[in-house]
């Protein structure tokens, strides 16, 4: 697992129920891995915007912002966010139109129960993250 660099971030992964937790865990191993494996993106900055755990590529400024979130509302589900003023999700509709379940032009939303089609997935994590080099 990816050693937590932001106690803030971490205390929030803490606060989530553990079923949510493990799931959100996946996810941001996820976006680390497809980071790392994908060139130019540089190392990622982990924050909290709106109270969520969310991805910045600051050092190369290659991508748009990806947060991760469960939310009392639905507690059976939890979702990958992205910037709702770019074309990502528009794109990832396209190109997957049966893998995901979308929330407008912003979120992929997943069971918890649900096997996540990974590799369709970091295709979206990756296209996320060098937005502003496409």
């Amino acid at each position: 697992m990816t050693p937590f660099r932001n106690a803030a971030v971490q205390r929030t992964f803490e606060a989530y129920p553990a079923p949510a937790r493990d799931r959100l865990l996946q996810l941001r191993e996820l976006i680390f891995a497809t980071a790392a494996a994908t060139g130019g993106v540089g190392a990622l900055e982990e924050t909290l915007k709106w109270g969520e755990p969310a991805y910045l590529t600051s050092a190369t400024k290659s991508g748009s912002t990806i947060r991760i979130a469960w939310k009392k509302t639905a507690p059976l589900h939890y979702a990958i966010y992205f910037n709702c003023n770019t074309t990502l999700v528009d794109t990832f509709r396209s190109a997957f139109p049966h893998e995901f379940d979308f929330e407008g032009n912003r979120a992929l939303v997943f069971e918890q129960a649900a096997e996540v089609p990974a590799d369709a997935l970091a295709f979206c994590i990756r296209r996320a993250l060098t937005y502003h080099r496409n």
